[in-house]
């Protein structure tokens, strides 16, 4: 028999939240890791091989974050930028530290043929709180637009104006994890007033692309070289991954400008954003993380011999 989903227990059902609901809501998000000694500890590593930056700070209460870039040392205006990006979703732990796993493990391969730019983290107090939202409960992947309610999406938004025209490839590194299903969509539908239908959290890696510019044969490049590293989610009786009919195998398509999504914020020709899936028992966060880097190699090379 089925059962109706267990009300949010913040905020009343079919209302959207206000200043109250938010003001509870924040109450109850301890910070759980350090981003200090997790995140900035890694990139001050790479300061001898690398240029780092500084290229904004959040001011939560209390709490104040650098957010940090990380460029190629042989920054050249004639070669294409690469722009890869993690931790828009704090909680989403590889894509953080894939893309710090890819600056110290691989990005030297790419010396004098791009330029990279990386922005790893780029929502710490989400990172810290192992959270989807920032502290004002807005979610920074729905907020990269013009006059963002989201100042870790409009910091970055800044980062790459000067190189948006030039970029050759964006790379944005998620994970859908079970607690999406369990936690995130439910606070989702609660915060907006909107009743909770749950969904089915895929198990397995797989692309989002873009709907409005689809590069099939770029997504499957990157496909194929990560399912060396971990498994690829299947399509579910309905033919679809997460809600979304699949376009080709591992790959759905989302209006990326349309929805303020990360991947939108460059004239790229080439865009994708990763989606690791970390709960499954077959997947350990070891391969997590090294699939993120694989599919950021596998997209620069894909992106690299189809310029």
């Amino acid at each position: 028999m089925n059962t109706a989903p267990t009300p949010y227990p913040i905020g009343t059902p079919g209302a959207p939240w206000g200043d109250v609901e938010r003001s509870e809501w924040l109450s109850q998000q301890p910070r759980q890791r350090s981003y200090e000694s997790e995140v900035l500890s890694a990139i001050e590593r790479l300061r001898s091989r690398f240029d780092v930056e500084l290229y904004g700070r959040l001011d939560y209460g209390p709490d104040s974050y650098p957010l940090m870039a990380i460029r190629s040392r042989d920054w050249r205006d004639d070669l294409p930028v690469v722009l890869i990006t993690g931790g828009v979703h704090g909680y989403e732990t590889s894509g953080v530290h894939g893309a710090l796993r890819f600056i110290d493990q691989h990005a030297a391969e790419y010396a004098g043929r791009v330029n990279l730019l990386v922005a790893p983290c780029v929502s710490p107090w989400a990172y810290e709180r192992i959270h989807r939202w920032n502290a004002n409960a807005v979610d920074p992947n729905r907020s990269f637009h013009h006059g963002s309610p989201a100042e870790e999406s409009a910091a970055l938004m800044r980062l790459v104006a000067p190189v948006c025209d030039r970029a050759l490839m964006h790379i944005d590194l998620h994970e859908t994890t079970d607690t999406d299903e369990t936690e995130f969509r439910p606070a989702l539908a609660a915060r907006d007033g909107k009743p909770f239908e749950p969904g089915e959290i895929p198990d397995g890696f797989y692309l989002v692309d873009d709907s409005e510019n689809p590069q099939p044969e770029f997504q499957q490049a990157v496909i194929e070289a990560v399912e060396q590293v971990t498994h690829i989610a299947p399509a579910d009786n309905k033919g679809e991954i997460f809600g979304s009919p699949v376009a080709t195998r591992g790959v759905i398509q989302y209006p990326l400008t349309q929805l303020g999504l990360c991947a939108s914020i460059t004239r790229a020709p080439y865009k994708t954003t990763t989606e690791v899936y970390p709960d499954s028992p077959r997947s350990t966060a070891e391969q997590c993380n090294a699939a993120q880097a694989a599919a950021v190699c596998a997209a620069i090379g894909y992106a690299l011999a189809h310029r």
